[in-house]
């Protein structure tokens, strides 16, 4: 009777065995699989665009200020550089030409000026998704041009003696300096192209003032006044 049982103990011990060793083979090669796929998911994170520094940049165009430079007596054309920094910071410098050439009936007064204007600032992406190229934006400008002007209008006469004395002004100086808040929305549409709007709003900082007071339109800025709306409708390629 003891013998019997001892055979049967040995023989669970043999078959025992060979489970024991596979089990460990299973749990060793799960264990390794899982340092693997934890070792991925660290080199992926690592690599993320928000962990990069320096994302991309892009050039973009802004058509409105070419509509209304074909459909009215001023506009410009205006261009811009992006830096992207993590897709949340972005560097921004923009380089536009201001034209007027606009002639008012009701006092018969003609202003004309051609000049450049610059802007330099940074804009801040809200969009929690920021590897989509989707983006809710707001940021800050400072701009600055300095320009020429002409100025015409009817002669004046003198009320006493009858004569008149031209008024014609041509190649007086001016500059003037402002700062800007802007919020706008941009929309990726295929791969590297983009479509975006701004909205701004302008604060008059500093001006050259001149003899004739203040210029009517300024390059960049709009008619002139303490303050200013505006906004862009660009088109967006990333570099």
């Amino acid at each position: 009777m003891m013998l019997r049982i001892l055979r049967c103990i040995c023989a669970l011990l043999l078959f025992s065995s060979p489970i024991v060793v596979a089990a460990k083979s299973v749990s060793d090669s799960t264990m390794v699989r899982g340092i693997q796929y934890a070792s991925q998911n660290k080199e992926f994170t690592v690599n993320s665009p928000e962990n990069t520094l320096f994302s991309g940049a892009s050039l973009s165009v802004d058509l409105v200020g070419l509509v209304m430079m074909a459909a009215s007596s001023h506009g410009q054309a205006e261009a811009a550089l992006r830096l992207n920094l993590k897709n949340k910071y972005f560097p921004i410098a923009e380089v536009g030409w201001g034209m007027c050439d606009h002639r008012e009936y009701s006092t018969g007064l003609h202003y004309k000026m051609n000049a450049p204007y610059y802007r330099i600032g940074c804009d801040y992406n809200f969009y929690k998704n920021r590897t989509s190229g989707n983006r809710i934006f707001a940021g800050v400008r400072y701009a600055f041009t300095s320009f020429c002007y002409d100025l015409d209008g009817p002669p004046i006469v003198d009320p006493v003696w009858g004569t008149t004395t031209p008024y014609s002004f041509n190649g007086i100086k001016s500059s003037m300096g402002w700062g800007e808040l802007v919020f706008g929305l941009e929309a990726k549409i295929w791969k590297f192209f983009h479509l975006g709007w701004s909205f701004r709003y302008k604060v008059r900082l500093h001006e050259k003032k001149t003899a004739l007071g203040h210029p009517w339109f300024i390059p960049g800025y709009g008619k002139n006044g303490g303050s200013a709306l505006g906004g862009t409708f660009n088109i967006i390629f990333d570099l």
